[in-house]
């Protein structure tokens, strides 16, 4: 098959319209959720989470860039083919006979578009809404205007001050965020008061959420007193809250605060492998190999055996080097001992390989994973296609994309 037949081949596999809601049909006008009720995000100051560390989640809705760009991302399928627009029909006319009800959340909105110089004028124009406040209301309001620091602050005190309202633990964290986002930290300490006040509100998210803004903003210190003093606020000073504190201070650059943290209530606190994980990906991060390395040793001193997370946070720093060859002496050390790649670990260093330009190598460490029992998934796939499309490797994207539909990986890659 000739290579311009393929690629259209492959675009409509994977950007098949779907049927006609009857959505499509309707009048723009009967939309109940205006176009502005979604401020725009800066997803580099989006609300935390104290889930697992970010360096070892799965990175989300991230835009390809300029593959010679430092900054290159594993891109989606959907960010780098444009998806068909459809038709509006604008001209159908409705067959509806009465008015679409607007909910509260968007009346509420269509009022906080408007600029407020304060937290007491977004109050005063809510006040004149004649809405009652509900926690889904509430929630609803946060995440549209969570980038908009006076307007949300605005809206809590608004429902707050409610007869018979009573906010819930989950949106006081979710207020502790945005004002942590903003830097507002007074008057982020007098919702943790408030907090102290009511039983059982104050919890290890509540208190994670407070170190993880506090280290985004350099308040190294502040966010370790945080932790020694932890039990104040209702929490244990646990296992999990130090390696939370830890996981904040390395993502913002402080791995020397982390392993402090670590040696002054390691003899207090059981620690485990992902204690030990968070140091060695911080000082890798640092290329601070040595350190990481004796950081491994002290794993295995405590009982722990180093496993894939530890190897692959070597693998990707030196990938980011473009070391492959210390890249391969980790592999080589992986199977002596035992622990086997997953698919995290063989998609950074494909796309790695890819990245540099070294195609071959990366079809082989495709090839590779495969022998080895490890399914390939989405985002390898994509990131695979992605690296030999931008090289004009086109017949190889399509034998690797007629490989995914193979495997019956095709719903989960175009997001079905």
């Amino acid at each position: 098959m000739a290579v311009h037949i393929q690629i259209p081949r492959l675009f409509q596999k994977s950007l098949s319209p779907k049927p006609y809601q009857i959505n499509h049909l309707l009048p723009k006008y009967l939309c109940t959720t205006p176009e502005f009720l979604l401020p725009t995000h800066d997803t580099s100051n989006s609300p935390e989470s104290p889930d697992l560390p970010t360096w070892l989640s799965n990175s989300q809705n991230q835009k390809p860039s300029d593959p010679d760009d430092g900054d290159f991302v594993i891109p989606s399928l959907a960010s780098w083919v444009q998806n068909p627009k459809l038709e509006t029909h604008r001209n159908v006319p409705s067959p509806l006979l009465f008015e679409p009800q607007v909910s509260n959340a968007d009346k509420l909105s269509e009022i906080l578009v408007k600029r407020y110089l304060s937290e007491a004028a977004v109050v005063k124009a809510l006040n004149e809404s004649g809405i009652d406040a509900t926690n889904e209301l509430v929630s609803q309001i946060l995440t549209r205007f969570n980038s908009h620091c006076v307007v949300s602050f605005g809206v809590f005190i608004w429902a707050q001050n409610q007869t018979g309202y009573v906010h819930t633990p989950e949106l006081y964290d979710y207020m502790i965020d945005i004002l942590g986002k903003f830097k507002k930290f007074s008057l982020m300490w007098k919702l943790i008061e408030q907090m102290k006040e009511l039983s059982g509100y104050v919890s290890l998210a509540t208190v994670s959420k407070v170190m993880r803004r506090l280290a985004k903003a350099r308040k190294y210190k502040e966010a370790i007193d945080v932790f020694r003093g932890i039990e104040k606020y209702g929490v244990n000073k646990d296992r999990e809250a130090l390696n939370v504190l830890m996981d904040a201070l390395v993502k913002e650059g402080d791995v020397e605060g982390a392993h402090s943290a670590f040696l002054e209530f390691k003899d207090c606190i059981t620690l485990d492998s992902s204690s030990f994980n968070v140091l060695i990906h911080g000082y890798c991060k640092a290329r601070m190999f040595v350190i990481a390395r004796k950081i491994m040793e002290e794993m295995e001193n405590h009982g722990f055996h180093p496993d894939v997370v530890s190897y692959s946070c070597f693998i990707a720093a030196y990938c980011e080097q473009k070391d492959f060859r210390n890249v391969e002496a980790v592999f080589d050390e992986m199977r002596e001992r035992g622990c086997k790649p997953n698919v995290i670990t063989y998609t950074t260093v494909m796309h790695a390989l890819g990245k540099a330009r070294q195609l071959n190598e990366a079809l082989e460490v495709y090839e590779k994973m495969k022998r080895n029992g490890c399914l390939p998934d989405s985002k390898f796939y994509s990131s695979l296609i992605y690296v030999l499309s931008q090289s004009g490797r086109i017949k190889d994207a399509w034998n690797v994309f007629e490989d995914m539909e193979n495997a019956r990986n095709l719903s989960e890659f175009v997001g079905i």
